[in-house]
């Protein structure tokens, strides 16, 4: 995701500020009467789509359209299109407002209504936080590790109040994003202090914990093909105490080589599932948005092979962003074509 870091950079941000001053007054929060705590229920394998980037592109007036030329809100097709899981990003303090803790509210309360399973994916930092970079919060960056262990964790459990307050129950939340080498470097930084990115782990699977009781929380790296970069980074949490649920994966194949990263990454999920004992979930693919057929072909052979996985705990697989098009953002791993329409890519998942 270091690209997706880079690719950020080249919107202007004041185009997004005069667009949505905010990024989060498309919709009032609305407060779920009942001060319970739905039960997460998973209703079955996680067909999904990160579409963190939904709000921004309606703002700069980017429609989405059925394969017969019908405009739809985003989330709505994607559910006609078999999908019944969304995944959405949350940073601290983002300087234009997008995926902050209110524009958040406002994409899971429409995951929410539409019935749909959720999961939360905290980047701990103002911007994107990858294998490139995991640069702490600007109003982080002066705490010492104490004082980063307690924000980690109050940041948490706000975001989480703010969705229980609103009726949002997220079957899973992830604790970091692509954290192959730890998150808030230096000193989470796994290749140097693997005890303090451990600490920073249980922290933020306590603090999940403490609002949402039986949410699955997520450990979650990239190169889902790599199996020795997840051995040693789970060998080095497993060392030092850390908890968490399911063990997350990202894989990015090319379209020659998917076949073998498919296989490498199902034979990864096997071992960790031997060696951990754990759930595993695919929480993100993508592919050139113009080899659709590809794609689909990538796609239904990733999902039968999380499926296959040892003891059925392979839990879903998600698409990062795949209503992106038209190069927005100057990414290209979507499934829409041009116009607005989803590409043969996404029949993977009816």
């Amino acid at each position: 995701m270091f690209r997706k870091f880079l690719q950020s950079l080249l919107i202007p941000i004041c185009f997004t500020l005069v667009l949505y001053p905010t990024g989060c007054k498309q919709s009032n929060p609305v407060t779920d009467p009942k001060d319970t705590i739905p039960t997460v229920k998973v209703d079955s394998f996680a067909k999904g789509a990160d579409v963190s980037w939904v709000t921004q592109m309606e703002a700069a007036n980017k429609k989405f359209y059925t394969p017969a030329g019908t405009e739809m809100e985003c989330m709505t097709l994607l559910k006609s299109l078999g999908m019944n899981s969304i995944r959405l990003r949350v940073w601290v303090n983002p300087t234009d407002g997008w995926c902050n803790k209110q524009d958040l509210l406002v994409k899971a309360l429409r995951a929410k209504n539409l019935g749909m399973q959720i999961m939360i994916d905290f980047h701990y930092s103002d911007t994107w936080a990858d294998p490139g970079s995991q640069t702490k919060p600007a109003a982080w960056a002066a705490l010492d590790f104490a004082g980063l262990t307690t924000a980690l964790a109050t940041h948490t459990k706000d975001v989480l109040t703010t969705l229980k307050t609103n009726g949002i129950t997220p079957n899973w939340v992830q604790v970091g994003n692509e954290t192959g080498n730890g998150m808030l470097w230096e000193d989470g930084k796994a290749s140097t202090n693997m005890a303090n990115y451990a600490a920073l782990t249980t922290a933020g699977y306590n603090a999940v914990k403490a609002i949402f009781p039986d949410t699955k929380v997520i450990v979650h790296l990239q190169g889902g093909q790599d199996n020795k970069v997840f051995r040693w980074l789970f060998d080095g949490l497993k060392s030092y105490g850390a908890k968490w649920d399911v063990i997350g994966m990202s894989l990015y194949p090319s379209v020659t080589d998917w076949q073998t990263q498919n296989q490498l990454c199902l034979s990864n999920m096997n071992d960790m599932v031997a060696r951990y004992g754990k759930e595993v979930m695919i929480c993100e693919v993508g592919m050139s948005w113009d080899s659709p057929d590809v794609t689909k072909s990538f796609l239904s052979d990733l999902i039968a092979k999380t499926k296959s996985v040892t003891e059925g705990k392979g839990l879903g697989v998600f698409y990062w962003e795949p209503e992106s098009y038209g190069k927005w953002n100057k990414y290209t791993l979507g499934a829409f074509d041009e116009s607005g329409k989803p590409t043969s890519a996404l029949d993977a998942f009816k």
